[in-house]
């Protein structure tokens, strides 16, 4: 393990698969085909560390706080020509390259050039979200006899953790090096009362690149005081590359006989129906543009596909794969998660441009977040989202990349 790199801990207010390794002792290899910004805009990172099979780890400086905390990229290399960089603003992840069928690299999840773009214009892009993912109505909860309230910032409701989630703190951060593998720890501090929620909560994400081509995201809390938490990460991914079109044509695999039916607010009304026989069915892989303006009134209501789909089996278990056509790239989702959002874009409106210079679009991009239910707390025959002293909540997300 190389030296961590370490900040304070505590939250502070707002303002405050494929071919071709990468060689050793690089981070970023020249970019081709599909991706026309990323030798120029992934940089140099430093090497930190670089093993014989090829994994590597680099960090670079990403910008400043307005507080003065300094902001680093770390770069995660190696593991069939997949490169993963990570920013320890939100945890996030900011880019993601991988080949295609032809060797060619791009970059697969959307994201944005600056910090402070990130900081001010971002839907999320790439971070952690929490203390709770997705949606809480109202911003209301009881718990133990207690009403808690927390900052509405969707309409009426609070969504991953109100105003000033997760996303929006500096977290953390270590380098870490196992037996073929390279990652970083990231920690974060959340004090009783932050956003509203109880509980001094702990937490710790870590990112694992693998030489097999795969990234798993290990969570993990605890907490000093009955709370609740529901983690989750929000990649928007694009297998053509990020700003590279529509994503109507991607293949999408969900596991899940039945999904958590909602209202006008992305609200579920607390029913399961059955996906059979409706735009929810992906038990066979189903292009994501195929039913997404049948006149259902699920996709009326929230404008296309945004909805937590009810996952079969339980433990660790592949639950979802996605895969594009016309490059060849697709990924495989593993978790022991009891849900999964499937998000298609449906708020971008072509106001934000992305890393490779371009405009994201509604179609553009699609969301997979491993999670527990929405509302929850609120929701009492849903799967439980408490957390008490002397409790553990670990949990994991497995992508595979591969090509086909």
């Amino acid at each position: 393990m190389a030296a961590p790199v370490s900040r304070r801990t505590v939250l502070r207010s707002a303002g405050a698969l494929g071919g071709g390794a990468l060689a050793a002792g690089t981070v970023v290899g020249a970019a081709t085909g599909a991706d026309p910004a990323a030798a120029s805009e992934a940089s140099t990172p430093r090497p930190v560390t670089s093993e014989p099979d090829g994994l590597v780890v680099g960090s670079d400086p990403f910008g400043t706080m307005p507080d003065g905390t300094p902001v680093t990229r770390y770069t995660l290399g190696g593991g069939r020509g997949l490169q993963v960089q990570l920013l320890d603003y939100g945890a996030t992840v900011h880019r993601v390259l991988t080949p295609d069928r032809h060797r060619r690299r791009a970059n697969v999840a959307l994201g944005l050039s600056t910090l402070d773009e990130y900081r001010t214009r971002s839907p999320y892009f790439g971070a952690i979200v929490g203390r709770y993912a997705n949606r809480i109505a109202k911003g209301r909860f009881t718990l133990d006899g207690h009403t808690y309230q927390i900052p509405v910032n969707d309409g009426e409701n609070a969504l991953h953790g109100g105003t000033v989630g997760f996303d929006k703190h500096v977290w953390d951060a270590e380098i870490e090096r196992g037996h073929g593998s390279v990652g970083v720890r990231f920690r974060l501090v959340s004090p009783e009362g932050d956003m509203g929620f109880p509980g001094t909560l702990t937490t710790t994400v870590t990112y694992t690149l693998t030489a097999r081509g795969e990234l798993t995201i290990g969570y993990h809390a605890t907490t000093d005081q009955a709370t609740v938490i529901n983690l989750s990460n929000h990649t928007y991914w694009n297998l053509g590359g990020e700003g590279s079109g529509s994503v109507y044509d991607h293949l999408l695999w969900i596991d899940a006989d039945r999904y958590t039916a909602v209202d006008g607010e992305a609200i579920p009304l607390g029913t399961l129906p059955e996906v059979a026989g409706t735009p929810f069915d992906f038990r066979r892989p189903t292009a994501i543009g195929a039913r997404i303006r049948a006149g259902e009134q699920q996709l009326i209501n929230v404008k296309g596909y945004d909805h937590n789909w009810v996952l079969n089996g339980s433990g660790q278990r592949r639950v979802a794969t996605v895969f594009d056509p016309a490059s060849g790239r697709h990924l495989t989702f593993a978790t022991d998660q009891p849900g999964l959002q499937f998000y298609a874009g449906n708020q971008l409106d072509g106001t934000l441009v992305g890393i490779g210079g371009r405009t994201y679009r509604q179609s553009d991009t699609l969301v997979l977040e491993t999670q527990h239910f929405p509302d929850s707390p609120n929701q009492p025959d849903f799967p439980s989202t408490t957390l008490r002293p002397g409790e553990v909540f670990r949990t994991a997300t497995t992508i595979a990349f591969g090509v086909a």
